[in-house]
């Protein structure tokens, strides 16, 4: 299983900030957020690491080119253009082979480590996918990909196989207010769709749009967090996250 960790976003939300520092290099405590979820991943029983940066974040990879422990499981791949989580996500195609668990670099879990839950969940379903699930307001739905689940809606520690995504819909065509919540455990299949992924909100890739690909071949179940997802790409969620975590992480 490898881990693959978005990071090329140009953190317009938490500007002038980020001109100086990547949303992903501000500090929970000690360390920097990306720190964390690289530490996340590893739990999780992850081989390898592959974070996915643009030119002018060259500073996360020196911040972990100074851990050699943590730079042995560490690979960094380009993404030169910004088209898309689904585009980001190919970018790690190369020699990658089986599941991968994609941890959105700006989108910190407080409560139980949530990657550590997701792979339990896809073991107890026969090494199906799994996407991290939170409900939000009704009339939020249109900022997320938002989720069907086959029956009941799951609560906190549930999960449900999944039978639609739609990215950022209407209120009024929202399936549900299960929204996609920055953590994805996806079969090795994902890459081969994103390949031939078109374009589609936004004029962008979108891996909602490949995943609704993937539910037509293979079962995609939703898990509902216990704890809470921390979006640190904005001040007012970044100082939320601190509070979350108590200074650490």
């Amino acid at each position: 299983m490898t881990a693959i960790i978005p990071a090329a976003g140009k953190g317009t939300r938490f500007l002038p900030a980020t001109r100086v520092i990547p949303k992903e290099m501000l500090p929970i405590g000690a360390k920097p957020a990306i720190h964390c979820i690289v530490e996340e991943a590893i739990a999780a029983g992850v081989d390898d690491v592959v974070v996915i940066i643009s030119e002018e974040k060259e500073i996360i990879r020196r911040y972990f080119e100074g851990d050699p422990e943590l730079a042995s499981r560490i690979r960094f791949v380009y993404q030169k253009e910004q088209k898309g989580l689904g585009h980001a996500v190919l970018q790690a195609a190369g020699d990658v082979k089986g599941p991968v668990l994609i941890l959105l670099g700006d989108a910190l879990v407080s409560g139980p480590n949530p990657s550590v839950e997701m792979v339990a969940v896809s073991k107890a379903n026969g090494g199906a996918s799994v996407i991290g699930m939170e409900q939000v307001p009704q009339e939020k739905v249109s900022r997320y990909g938002i989720i069907a689940v086959e029956g009941s809606v799951p609560t906190a520690g549930g999960s449900a196989r999944i039978v639609d995504l739609v990215e950022k819909p209407s209120v009024e065509d929202a399936p549900s207010n299960l929204a996609i919540a920055g953590r994805y455990l996806l079969d090795g299949e994902i890459f081969a769709l994103l390949s031939t992924q078109q374009p589609g909100h936004g004029g962008e890739i979108q891996l909602t749009d490949a995943i609704r690909r993937l539910l037509e071949r293979k079962p995609v179940y939703g898990y509902v967090y216990p704890g809470k997802r921390q979006d640190i790409g904005n001040p007012a969620g970044y100082f939320t996250a601190l509070e979350a975590f108590n200074g650490n992480c």
